[in-house]
């Protein structure tokens, strides 16, 4: 075994099923889905840029282009569901969560809201006074700050899907 090979037999037989036909009917046929998975899987085991992956899975634009399809249309939901499934089904999986809350950090820009009693600079009001009922401005800037761009995104082509909104 290489070290490009990631998959065996019986994992791939497990994701093949689950995968869109190679053959369309219309035009050429797709590259070789085992070859375009493994790169995808290769691309982010190594953590490399795609223009790195190496030459033994293709051009690199076509695994992108392909993660980026099977991204859109659900196909890597629809094979972690069925993974996770039949995982579960035999007890594979501990569900126990342990969260600890010393490693959530706050991005630099989420630093918008009020310390110490002062005013937020935020909020400008024609009579000088809060808007409305006490705490409301700050809700507005929190809120803002929630559905506004911290440029956390990794793969934005994955978020796509989601477009937000001020009450998420």
């Amino acid at each position: 075994m290489d070290r490009e090979s990631l998959l065996d037999d019986a994992q791939w037989e497990l994701i093949a099923p689950l995968l869109p036909p190679q053959r369309s009917g219309k035009g050429r046929p797709m590259r070789d889905h085992r070859q375009v998975v493994e790169g995808v899987i290769y691309r982010y085991r190594c953590g490399i840029a795609w223009r790195d992956l190496p030459g033994s899975f293709g051009p690199w634009q076509t695994v992108w282009k392909r993660h980026r399809r099977f991204s859109g249309d659900g196909t890597w939901d629809k094979i972690l569901a069925v993974l996770l499934a039949r995982a579960d089904a035999v007890e594979e999986i501990d569900w126990k969560v342990s969260v600890d809350s010393t490693i959530n950090r706050a991005h630099q820009h989420a630093t918008n809201l009020p310390r110490d009693g002062k005013p937020s600079p935020h909020a400008h009001h024609a009579d000088g006074e809060g808007a409305g009922p006490a705490g409301l401005d700050t809700i507005a800037s929190a809120v803002g700050l929630l559905a506004g761009d911290t440029g956390g995104r990794i793969e934005s082509q994955e978020f796509a899907r989601f477009p937000r909104s001020a009450s998420s």
